[in-house]
């Protein structure tokens, strides 16, 4: 089977350090090479892959600012739909986009939605729900208005992190610095817990990092910046609990996943996708605000970390969403 797997254009694939749908992109696409497949990942020029690489632009508009997003987009996509003759099925987990070419080619495209923007975008989703092979990526995170194939869950490869039975005693926080994603909140709880707080994540807000990060930060509370896979894995793995106490219905929340296959458990606030990734008591604590999360800080080590790296394996592997996306190929070649 011929698959082209179209990574976005925003930072390598994988990423070096912050950049979830090309983790996820890179996570299908060297999946889908070990099962034998012939792959060609669509990405930038300094993308990683066993698989063919084909790309328009040697890094991403992140990682360069020179150039135009929009343009680097354009020029992404049509590279690979000028191509699609040569691929038995395309790969899109690169949004809307990339439908507006669908009904142009013969070559069938399966979309994984990595979450909705904005509902303005539903109506480019809407138009080519007959031709369109959809993924949610949470049973939460679904449009009544789309029809879906199924649910797939993002995959993580296991063996890129290593349980710790015994953790340090810091609290985590870590991920994009965003008033939906609660550092703010974290630094609350952290104080409140009187435990040390690591923040680690790219600052997406200036103003919010300015007003509600910055004055707070001491020997307590702590900013590293971003960090690349090593300091994550040991950042997570040496964490007493991670916290996520986010302000929107999150489609997936990698961090989470990643967190527990490190053995350490999430106190998140139930919003989104959360109760699907965490099982209440169990493998973190499903909370509504920051004083639950304080007493679910004092109740963590109730948490067996074993039991989160085995419910984590379980869910959210790489073997596992490859293997539930190799079974939607064959259901649409099959068609």
């Amino acid at each position: 089977m011929r698959v082209a797997v179209l990574s976005p254009v925003a930072w390598r694939t994988p990423p070096r350090h912050y950049g979830p749908w090309e983790q996820v992109a890179s996570n299908i696409a060297e999946g889908m090479v070990k099962r034998g497949l012939e792959v060609t990942l669509f990405a930038t020029g300094d993308s990683i892959t066993a698989g063919k690489l084909a790309s328009v632009c040697e890094q991403g508009y992140e990682e360069n600012r020179d150039q135009d997003a929009k343009v680097l987009e354009c020029l992404h996509i049509s590279n690979l739909m000028e191509k699609a003759g040569d691929f038995d099925i395309i790969h899109n987990n690169f949004d809307f986009l990339p439908l507006t070419y669908s009904a142009l080619i013969k070559t069938p495209v399966i979309t994984t939605i990595h979450g909705f923007s904005s509902q303005k975008i539903i109506p480019v989703y809407k138009k080519y729900n007959s031709i369109g092979h959809y993924v949610s990526i949470s049973n939460s995170d679904r449009s009544p208005e789309l029809d879906y194939m199924a649910t797939v869950y993002n995959g993580l490869d296991p063996q890129h992190f290593s349980f710790n039975e015994t953790p340090g005693g810091y609290l985590l926080y870590f991920g994009r610095i965003h008033p939906h994603k609660g550092t703010a909140e974290s630094i609350q709880i952290a104080k409140k817990a009187g435990l040390k707080l690591i923040i680690s994540g790219i600052v997406q807000d200036e103003g919010y990092f300015k007003d509600q990060v910055l004055p707070y930060l001491d020997d307590q509370i702590q900013y590293i910046g971003s960090s690349g896979p090593e300091k994550r894995n040991e950042l997570l793995g040496n964490a007493l609990a991670l916290l996520h106490p986010i302000s929107f219905d999150e489609p997936f929340g990698l961090s989470v996943a990643e967190a527990m296959l490190c053995g350490t458990p999430v106190i998140a606030f139930n919003r989104g996708s959360m109760p699907e990734l965490i099982k209440h008591e169990e493998t973190g604590y499903l909370v509504s605000n920051i004083d639950e999360a304080v007493e679910g800080v004092k109740q963590i080590k109730s948490i067996k970390r074993k039991d989160c790296r085995d419910w984590a394996i379980s869910k959210f592997s790489c073997d596992k969403m490859v293997d539930d996306y190799l079974n939607l190929y064959h259901q649409i070649l099959s068609k």
